[in-house]
């Protein structure tokens, strides 16, 4: 059974990934930071039929993520898909507030620096040497649009995220003779506030077009 794990599992897409690919066969590793949360995500999958579990681990902390994917590992077996979309809600506050273009400091960005790119690379070099091996896996990068579009108003967000889109991309083309894909996915909507086009289901089957077809780099999904 081929094994999935979902960095930064919530009740939105992050469930709906986990089903869309459950529904084909996978079992499920669902990582963030509340433990008792993704015992309950696991708990609707496994009414549903689906292998899951969940492991608590906080981006911030790469210890616990490497921790967290070993335990993985240990549980399911070999991760077959890596998908990476650690949700911000929370962060942005007086004290690690989001900053527009012209303020941007490097007091501003190191934070994002931290979220988005240090625990993407760490959560990637754990998986890869094995998919390396074993010639086959997908790496799957979740950003917000400013990654890919010209958000001003996201100054230090979308310098950072466009670092991590901007590796990723090279690790697409890096990775093409070894059996690996890397794709990301810069996502320009609400998720769930809105009508159908912006529902995580319907957001979720990018991610299995993009794993089963290997044919895009990239996919910017919009309804702004």
């Amino acid at each position: 059974m081929p094994t999935i794990a979902i960095v930064g599992a919530g009740p939105g897409l992050g469930l709906s990934i986990a089903r869309r690919f459950g529904r084909e066969g996978f079992a499920v590793a669902l990582l963030s930071r509340n433990q008792t949360t993704l015992d309950g995500l696991a708990a609707q999958l496994a009414q549903d039929g689906i292998t899951a579990a969940g492991f608590a681990a906080d981006v911030l902390d790469r210890p616990s993520l490497v921790d967290a994917l070993t335990r993985a590992e240990t549980q399911l077996g070999p991760i077959d898909v890596l998908e990476y979309s650690p949700a911000p809600a929370g962060r942005q506050n007086a004290l690690n507030p989001i900053v527009e273009a012209l303020d941007v400091t490097v007091e501003s960005i190191q934070p994002e620096i931290e979220y988005y790119v240090y625990g993407a690379v760490t959560a990637v070099q754990h998986v890869l040497p094995g998919m390396i091996e074993r010639g086959t896996g997908t790496l799957l990068v979740t950003t917000g649009a400013s990654s890919a579009l010209v958000f001003p108003r996201m100054g230090n967000v979308g310098l950072a995220t466009a670092g991590l889109r901007n590796w990723v991309l090279a690790l697409n083309a890096a990775l093409a003779d070894k059996g690996v894909y890397a794709a990301h996915v810069p996502l320009a909507t609400f998720i769930g506030r809105g009508g159908p086009e912006t529902q995580p289901d319907t957001i979720a089957e990018i991610y299995w077009e993009l794993y089963t077809k290997r044919d895009q780099a990239e996919r910017l999904y919009s309804t702004l």
